[in-house]
């Protein structure tokens, strides 16, 4: 079945820029880009931002020129994969052949299992759609979980008028990505703004109008938003002899499994980053998409074509944001692997700059406001400045 095809599997933005890259590589087979979703790539960190309810026009990204010969097999997901055979089964049962396989499946929500009505996440154009919807002036929304999506629509649904109550079992909201001192400032500004959290505490059961806590807390609740982060979507990987532990394991090429024609990118890509260290990891940033498509693509372009492998060490610093009211927050590097946490300047009421250190050396930055500061730091960042004094 093997064809002269490359088949990506996963329309986000990472597989769009793997297509474009293997294009760029030179490779003039075929390429098909297969998505669960009806949708073009889209945008998708909007959709727990101001972009609620937004159209897939509105967060489509363009295709670029050298992508526009590729073909878009939309709204059918793949349920399987050969890498022997070099095939992939569609789930209304077609077997697609290959050359070159791109896995750019991402993550899928978590779901707690506790009984009660369905709830909503936020994944999807259509996911935020439905809560949108339901965001009307005086609605009740419950958010579980404390992470950037859970206060991002908290933060969006207070600006849309409805009440809400967060429910998470951190001390302080994003504890684990970004700390308790962090974690403390943004509960201080959210709940200036109304917010209501609930801590230290967990959800038992879902009820028609209402969610009962742990700690026999009784919320009401119009809409309940489940952000308790997501899984790697590999299922349909499942039998291929891929190491799927966290995602695809690869190589710093993101090669996975040790074979060129196969390869990985976007979130569920765990690799080593040795701007940091050797240990592979996965890395949830917008940032990766692009980087990791554009590494994966040029890989497996290269190999198709006999131009050989890029050995180049690949060291992207991986970064996103978080806009919740009238602040934005950015970080830079691996705010996770820093240990140690100290202000570089400002103050975390206000503006500021929070340094993550390892060793004694700057891993990550998290600015508050202070966009200006921006290049500054991801030099230093990148050059791994900053000793802790």
């Amino acid at each position: 079945m093997a064809a002269d095809r490359v088949v990506v599997v996963g329309a986000s933005m990472a597989g769009l820029r793997a297509a474009e890259a293997v294009r760029k590589a030179g490779y003039a087979g075929e390429v098909v880009v297969i998505g669960d979703e009806p949708h073009m790539p889209y945008n998708r960190p909007p959709l727990s931002k101001t972009a609620l309810g937004a159209e897939p026009e509105d967060l489509a990204f363009r295709v670029p020129r050298h992508a526009r010969d590729v073909t878009w097999r939309l709204g059918e997901p793949v349920t399987a994969a050969d890498l022997a055979a070099r095939t992939v089964t569609l789930a209304g049962g077609e077997v697609l052949g290959w050359s070159g396989l791109v896995i750019a499946t991402g993550l899928r929500p978590r779901r707690l299992p506790l009984p009660g009505p369905d709830r909503c996440v936020i994944r999807t154009l259509e996911d935020a759609a439905r809560v949108r919807a339901a965001l009307r002036p005086g609605a009740r929304l419950v958010v579980v979980g404390a992470g950037f999506i859970g206060c991002e629509v908290a933060a969006a649904a207070r600006a849309l008028g409805a009440s809400v109550d967060v429910v998470a079992p951190e001390r302080v909201p994003v504890e684990r990505p970004l700390g308790r001192l962090l974690g403390a400032a943004l509960r201080r500004r959210h709940e200036a703004h109304g917010v209501r959290f609930h801590l230290g505490t967990v959800p038992v059961a879902y009820r028609a109008t209402s969610v009962l806590l742990a700690d026999g807390t009784e919320l009401p609740a119009d809409l309940v938003v489940e952000a308790v982060g997501c899984v790697p979507a590999t299922d349909w990987l499942a039998g291929t002899g891929l190491d799927l532990t966290d995602g695809v394991l690869c190589d710093h090429a993101l090669r996975a499994g040790g074979r060129p024609d196969v390869v990985a990118c976007g979130d569920l890509a765990r690799f080593p980053n040795p701007l940091f260290d050797a240990v592979p990891r996965r890395v949830e940033h917008w940032t990766m998409a692009t980087d990791t498509g554009k590494r994966a693509g040029t890989t497996l372009g290269r190999h198709l074509t006999g131009a050989g492998a890029d050995e180049t060490p690949f060291t992207p610093v991986p970064s996103f944001w978080s806009d919740q009211y009238d602040f934005r927050l950015q970080s830079y590097g691996a705010v996770g692997l820093g240990g140690e946490i100290r202000v570089l300047e400002g103050d975390v009421d206000d503006e500021a700059a929070v340094g993550y250190h390892r060793d004694g050396r700057l891993t990550g930055v998290v600015l508050l406001g202070l966009g200006g500061r921006y290049p500054h730091y991801r030099s230093l960042v990148v050059s791994g400045g900053l000793a802790v004094r």
